[in-house]
């Protein structure tokens, strides 16, 4: 009986230790809940939640003429919380009330399942209380505010669950159009305007509180304490759509052509130095470009350093001419095209043409390299520092400074350095080889010519705006006000225009007939670099120059790699028809009045701007302009015309029996106006009007049609 009684002790405490556990246990527990509750559940919130970043949409990049040359596309992931209170709510009357026209409108609007299949899925949703149910990837903007209108979502995100997490894709409207230039918004390997302006283009990322529900799937849990992104501000590049579209085509044309290796063209307004275009073609790295030959814009050429060979020998021009050494009329034998300074150094002319004793002009209008060699040797071989002084004075041993990264720095040897040897440096860098320059930087010296000594930054961003309102506005800057002396000038104009209009020289056949003067220069180089030597005979094809002549609007930069063995290499037979292209449209559409069929002069500087409005157009912009509009007239259209800051307004004429001043107009009202007179349209581009062949204040008649061009 002992043994048993101490059996059942034994068993008793146990049981009544296991008791006192399962009561401390519970009270524990109880502790915990009620007690501590609002702790532990804080904590645990704490360990699903995090701070997340939201993004800030970045700024636009537009063309001069309002096109989007880069642009942030939103779109958006739908998810519901099927434990919204809005949703659960009366046993759930607003979701069963709504749920048949809601998916009806769903299967509408994405057109991916029934109205049955999304009724379906809705309802496991809500059967299942899922707190963040995934009902769509990726939809566009248009499709977000269309899903805003249907049905249940239009209550809000409270009452109807629906919750959006939009995101944004940065691309190119236009593709390849200047893309180097423009460059592409990625997390890594910014490049153009994009790296250079990335600054003002980012805006400032937000913050919001969110917790995780599992999947990596995370969710918004308070929007008052979220901090709201500033979006990225807006840049208005120089770049002309237009412009910017012949330029491309027409050297992509003559890249095909001679199966190039890589080549660029840049047009620059002369008078203010805003970049029109830029094209940067290069070719077999990207093989989804079969369409273009294999071309797309992979590398920025404009900004390479290269030696330029003959468009160079202006500089040398500038040298003698300014430092009085040679006058036009001064004469230059140039030994048959073949020069021998001593048994290492030949000079031989490119282009063979048999002639000795010829003036400086005809020497420069033939590129003979002999002539320069020449010159520059006899001319500064004593003193070869005042040579390389003068090319530090037209700024060629520096970077032109344009609002772009990765511009390569010139290569001008000077005597002090070591290593200089006159016979072997003087007499090359005459003529364009033993330095290095970029085309960008050839182009600003013969904008200087062409804009009467005055040497302009070339510049691509003319302002900042945020929400279309001016942040910043980036005027022409002057690099240099007077580069030379008048008459120095004089001289390497008319040097210009001989290349292009005397009989013989090496522009000569190109422009000739041409209805407007051309002043430029050819240029052919043998390439050495880092994957060629001169022994393989690989040219380097250039064309530099500006026009109309007489009254220069546009300055035009060409400089072609050319294939090994390349049938055709001189800068007249592949650069030039590039500039010639380029030209040719640029005359007929910004220069030529196309209706009159005579020469106008064109606005030295595009800021500048004439148009044709409504009056209540007028009322209506006015105040945004920051300018009056107090006519005591019943005239209804009027010509605005902005001359820096101040703002003109002018009566047109609109009487019945005459043709209207349509110029300034945009397509829409010239039609409209037309239409009023009964006179039918035929347009040409697009736009505003440029251009129409009937001549305003000519008397016309109903039914007659007027052919409108538009820019």
């Amino acid at each position: 009986m002992d043994i048993k009684k101490d059996i059942l002790w034994r068993v008793y405490m146990i049981y009544i230790v296991i008791i006192g556990v399962c009561i401390l246990i519970f009270s524990k527990a109880v502790y915990i809940q009620q007690v501590e509750g609002a702790k532990w559940r804080n904590l645990g919130d704490t360990l699903h939640q995090r701070t997340q970043e939201i993004e800030a949409e970045r700024g636009t990049i537009y063309s001069e003429d309002g096109e989007m040359l880069s642009t942030s596309i939103p779109y958006f992931d739908v998810y519901i919380d099927f434990n919204a209170d809005g949703l659960r709510d009366k046993k759930g009357k607003l979701f069963k009330d709504n749920i048949d026209s809601l998916s009806i409108g769903l299967a509408n609007l994405f057109k991916d399942k029934s109205s049955d299949e999304y009724k379906r899925i809705l309802k496991q949703g809500y059967k299942e209380e899922n707190r963040y149910f995934s009902l769509k990837k990726s939809i566009n903007y248009s499709q977000y505010l269309e899903m805003k209108k249907l049905p249940l979502v239009r209550l809000g995100k409270n009452k109807s669950g629906f919750i959006t997490d939009s995101k944004s894709l940065r691309l190119n409207p236009y593709q390849m159009l200047a893309f180097r230039t423009i460059g592409l918004a990625r997390d890594t390997n910014k490049v153009g305007l994009e790296l250079a302006y990335d600054t003002l283009l980012k805006g400032k990322n937000g913050s919001r509180v969110v917790r995780y529900v599992g999947g990596g799937i995370s969710m918004p849990i308070d929007e008052d304490e979220q901090e709201d992104a500033q979006n990225g501000k807006d840049i208005v590049s120089t770049i002309n759509v237009f412009i910017q579209e012949v330029t491309e085509q027409s050297l992509l044309r003559m890249m095909r052509e001679n199966e190039a290796e890589h080549g660029c063209a840049i047009v620059m307004e002369t008078a203010t130095g805003k970049i029109k275009a830029i094209a940067n073609l290069g070719r077999g790295r990207d093989t989804s470009n079969a369409k273009n030959g294999g071309y797309w814009e992979d590398n920025n050429y404009a900004l390479f350093a290269t030696e330029p060979g003959s468009t160079f020998k202006l500089a040398t021009m500038f040298a003698l001419l300014e430092d009085k050494k040679v006058n036009l009329h001064s004469t230059i034998d140039l030994q048959g095209g073949k020069w021998e300074l001593n048994d290492k150094l030949i000079v031989y002319d490119a282009e063979e043409h048999g002639k000795n004793q010829v003036s400086v002009k005809e020497a420069f209008e033939l590129s003979s390299n002999v002539g320069m060699a020449k010159l520059a040797w006899f001319n500064y071989q004593n003193n070869p520092s005042q040579f390389t002084k003068r090319l530090h004075q037209l700024n060629m041993d520096m970077l032109t400074g344009i609002d772009l990264v990765g511009e390569r720095n010139p290569v001008i040897h000077k005597p002090e350095e070591k290593g200089w040897n006159n016979r072997s440096m003087l007499p090359w860098m005459a003529f364009g080889y033993s330095l290095q320059v970029t085309p960008l930087r050839t182009l600003t010296l013969y904008n200087a010519i062409a804009n009467k000594g005055k040497m302009m930054k070339p510049y691509l961003v003319s302002s900042v705006k945020e929400e279309g309102s001016l942040v910043k506005e980036f005027n022409p800057t002057v690099l240099n006000d007077k580069i030379c002396s008048d008459e120095t000038l004089s001289q390497l104009s008319e040097c210009l225009k001989g290349v292009c209009s005397e009989p013989g020289a090496t522009g000569y056949a190109l422009f000739k007939g041409s209805p407007y003067k051309v002043a430029g220069k050819t240029g052919t180089s043998l390439v050495q670099d880092r994957t060629t030597s001169y022994v393989d005979k690989v040219y380097q094809s250039s064309f530099v120059g500006y026009f109309p002549a007489d009254n220069p609007q546009y300055t035009i930069c060409v400089v072609i790699k050319n294939k090994k063995g390349a049938k055709k290499y001189f800068g007249a037979a592949v650069a030039g028809p590039v500039f010639k292209e380029i030209a040719d449209r640029l005359y007929t559409t910004y220069v030529k009045d196309v209706a009159n069929n005579n020469y106008v002069v064109a606005k030295k500087d595009s800021s500048r701007y004439h148009s044709i409005l409504h009056r209540d157009d007028i009322r209506q912009l006015a105040p945004f302009a920051g300018v009056g509009f107090n006519s005591t007239t019943t005239a209804e259209w009027f010509e605005v015309n902005k001359n820096n800051k101040s703002q003109e307004y002018a009566v047109t004429n609109n009487e019945n029996n005459l043709m209207p001043l349509l110029k300034g107009m945009s397509a829409k009202d010239a039609v409209f106006l037309c239409d009023e007179k009964g006179i039918k349209v035929n347009i040409k581009g697009k736009g505003k009007v440029t251009a129409q062949s009937i001549s305003p204040n000519s008397p016309v008649e109903k039914g007659k049609s007027v052919e409108l061009f538009l820019n």
